[in-house]
């Protein structure tokens, strides 16, 4: 009997232990951007998030393991943020200037404005030592471009011979500047800057 009844209450027992550790890396996130790494401490992560500073431990073992676990989760968000940009606005068979314009104004005016874009900004501007993702996971957002690119070039969409520069031109020639035009003005992206940067792309890098 007593066997059956833990059975019945494993998975209450999970769901409350994935709503503690969510409550952690919620609140681990909100100290971390805010007070930075240094300076918050599991205490401080413990009462925020409303549980025991075992509790902590038991989840994560260690500040280090925190912090690198909201810097996964915000980089999940966001990569899966650009990942739907592009699988939903570089389609195969769309117009490529349309399809550019598109894209950018969205990563530009939706993506880049987000929470979670800006808990990565800034938990990955925070000085040494704070604990680093490797290149490969923090970079993903910008790998998944280059990959689109290269699929356009083989496609003969667009005649780049590094994707990779491609991508990174492409991203300074609308995002970047459209990022800069929201600075100024904020919430109001200048759309004249992405149709005018994609143009300027697709004269650099023409279709094959």
């Amino acid at each position: 009997m007593s066997r059956g009844i833990a059975e019945v209450q494993t998975p209450g027992r999970r769901r409350r232990s994935e709503g503690k550790r969510a409550a952690i890396l919620d609140a681990a996130e909100a100290l971390f951007v805010a007070e930075g790494y240094d300076p918050t401490s599991v205490d401080a992560i413990a009462a925020r998030a409303q549980v025991s500073k075992r509790t902590v431990y038991d989840h994560f073992g260690d500040k280090e393991t925190i912090f690198l676990r909201v810097l996964e989760r915000v980089t999940d968000a966001l990569t899966g943020m650009v990942r739907a940009a592009i699988d939903e606005e570089l389609t195969p068979g769309r117009e490529l200037r349309e399809a550019l314009t598109s894209f950018a104004g969205r990563i530009a005016t939706s993506t880049f404005p987000s929470a979670d874009y800006t808990a990565f900004r800034r938990l990955n501007a925070q000085q040494r030592p704070v604990p680093r993702l490797p290149d490969d996971v923090r970079n993903r957002p910008e790998r998944m471009l280059e990959d689109r690119f290269a699929e356009l070039a083989a496609e003969g969409r667009l005649h780049a011979p590094d994707p990779r520069l491609a991508a990174r031109h492409f991203t300074a020639l609308t995002i970047g500047l459209a990022l800069d035009s929201i600075a100024d003005r904020p919430g109001h992206a200048d759309p004249d800057v992405i149709t005018d940067g994609v143009a300027a792309f697709l004269r650099a890098y023409p279709a094959s």
